[in-house]
């Protein structure tokens, strides 16, 4: 049975400029993986818990319209608007303001610098999340 997202994989054109941009958002590098070159396999940047993003190299260049399936990355935080102001005082773009969802929590949007879409997301507590959460906790 599936219990959490234990990470999101993509492939970033620019590696360090992608790890120092999810530095700013306070997710940070928890090790490497390499091959047998020595060469970087990925990178897994440590959200919490048990819980990370894997960041391969060679990325396509950003703006290309390279057909994938990879819609977002979906980012909890305890408070949206601090976050966005946080990233833009640090020259990220945001990508759409914090407005409620059609599941009564609030987001925002930013894209990291692969053109990778991150939804930042404040859970209300009387959100559809929260009420699926709960009904875990009593199963």
């Amino acid at each position: 049975m599936i219990r959490d997202l234990g990470h999101a994989a993509f492939a970033a054109h620019d590696l360090e400029r992608t790890l120092d941009f999810y530095e700013v958002l306070g997710i940070r590098e928890a090790f490497r993986l390499h091959h047998d070159d020595g060469s970087v396999m990925l990178v897994y940047l440590h959200i919490s818990g048990d819980r990370f993003i894997e960041v391969f190299p060679g990325g396509p260049q950003p703006g290309q319209n390279t057909p994938q399936s990879f819609m977002h990355i979906c980012l909890i935080c305890d408070d949206v608007r601090g976050v966005v102001e946080h990233l833009r005082k640090n020259g990220v773009d945001i990508t759409r303001e914090p407005a409620v969802g059609l599941d009564g929590n609030l987001q925002a949007w930013v894209k990291d610098p692969d053109g990778n879409a991150i939804e930042l997301m404040q859970l209300a507590e009387d959100s559809p999340q929260r009420r699926a959460a709960r009904q875990e906790e009593i199963a």
